[in-house]
């Protein structure tokens, strides 16, 4: 009870902000859809230029300024094929992308792009307030602080939940809001029948927003090498010396050593098209060195399992490794899900509206927590209520409290936010019951 209610009022504040934000982030999708609409549509035409057409006229629009890096195919008739190019005074893992009419070779709009999601400036604005308040990497650490303490505060709320319906009289209360309650029974209510229902998927979030995280991030990923939990990547070494796939090959200006004939764009992607790329979200990437192959990359994460990936000979067109989304590995596989759900991306609308709701859900549980907080005070002249009573370690078998301290220590080697905002609760707690003794002492 003293977790939940510490860490609910010191870390509310930023679980407030991200669920928000992120709130806000869920629908981006379809928000960025509209507001790009002219960059991401086109016409439908009864004729077709062929992709290394588009990608000359893309050339031609940057000249000299840039290195063409990647280029995205109009998955469907109506949109527009994106030509990604690396230059200078872009950020890391920005492009700037040229968006052709497929039909009429149009140039429809010319915008910076981030990330494997190829999100658009606003988009991206909306990701990095989310992630880091636009803050850059210093920013970080309020979302790895959110994201951290959201599952600790949730499944401390559920055992409390657990433990008071056991003996509570109107168990009812507990699972839907009583709306015949006033003051702070009444905000209790909604506070727990709502939370319940939440739980999973604010854990949910939590874990997944942990991935993303500086250090408690970087903790899961030497985890999931240890266990061989990794996604795989498609090698593109046409020699003995070059080492695995990187899914930013091609992006750097490693790609300006190379002439790429735009007109072999099409005949890799045709060559891939017989392997193991079935879906019209590609990338297709040009080799980065004379002895790197072309990779062709899904990228439709609206739809489970669209992750394929395949290495192309540019000179014979020959496969020369493949990667099947299928063959990944389980761990691999719901890291895949799970970031796709939590960005909104699979599934479509349907994925969105649910992460909107349950982002704005954990917000209202945070407000509704410090309502009860101000509700609980124990005189009218106390402006906000006391925390739960201490002692109950005093009571407890020392085993149980070796096992409280151990498993404190693991979560905050796991998740350093964690253990030093942990012990700085602990300080807080400490503080506070000083200050309390002397004015008792006093009076």
């Amino acid at each position: 009870v003293r977790l939940h209610f510490y860490a609910g009022i010191l870390v509310g504040p930023f679980i407030l902000v991200a669920a928000l934000s992120g709130a806000l982030y869920a629908l981006s999708p379809t928000i960025e859809q509209a507001v790009y609409a002219r960059q991401l549509h086109a016409p439908v035409t009864a004729t077709q230029l062929s992709l290394g057409q588009q990608v000359e006229i893309a050339e031609a629009h940057v000249g000299d300024a840039a290195t063409l890096s990647a280029v995205r195919p109009a998955p469907e008739p109506g949109d527009t094929t994106r030509v990604m190019f690396a230059q200078d005074g872009l950020g890391a893992s920005e492009s700037r992308a040229v968006f052709v009419d497929p039909g009429t070779g149009e140039i429809r709009g010319d915008e910076t792009v981030y990330g494997t999601s190829g999100s658009l400036p606003l988009r991206t604005a909306i990701s990095n307030f989310h992630r880091s308040l636009g803050l850059g990497d210093p920013g970080r650490l309020y979302s790895e602080l959110a994201a951290s303490w959201l599952g600790i505060v949730v499944v401390a709320g559920v055992i409390m939940w657990v433990t008071r319906i056991r003996t509570a009289r109107r168990k009812k209360d507990f699972v839907r809001p009583a709306r015949t309650y006033t003051g702070y029974r009444r905000f209790f209510s909604w506070h727990t029948s709502v939370g319940i229902w939440i739980a999973l998927g604010a854990v949910f979030l939590s874990a997944t927003g942990i991935t993303w995280s500086t250090y408690g991030g970087q903790n899961v990923t030497n985890l999931r090498a240890a266990l061989d939990w990794t996604t795989p990547a498609v090698s593109t070494s046409l020699g003995e010396a070059a080492g695995g796939g990187d899914e930013h090959a091609g992006h750097g200006a490693a790609s300006a050593a190379l002439t790429v004939d735009p007109g072999t764009f099409d005949d890799v992607l045709a060559a891939a098209r017989k392997v193991n790329i079935d879906t019209g979200l590609v990338q297709i990437t040009p080799p980065a060195a004379v002895d790197q192959a072309w990779k062709v990359q899904e990228i439709d994460r609206g739809f489970p399992g669209h992750l394929d990936a395949v290495a192309i000979d540019g000179t014979t067109l020959k496969p020369v490794d493949r990667v099947d989304f299928a063959d990944f590995s389980l761990p691999a596989k719901l890291a895949s899900w799970g970031v796709s759900i939590h960005m909104g991306t699979m599934f479509g609308l349907a994925n969105q509206i649910v992460m909107f709701l349950l982002a704005l859900s954990i917000a209202g549980m945070v407000v509704l927590g410090y309502v009860m907080w101000v509700k609980r005070r124990p005189t009218k002249t106390a402006r906000v209520g006391m925390p739960p009573r201490r002692g109950v370690l005093d009571g407890a078998p020392w085993w149980g409290v070796t096992a409280v301290v151990a498993g404190g220590v693991l979560l905050g080697l796991a998740l350093p936010l964690v253990g030093w905002t942990l012990a700085a609760f602990v300080v807080v707690d400490v503080i506070v019951d000083a200050v309390q003794r002397r004015r008792a002492a006093a009076g």
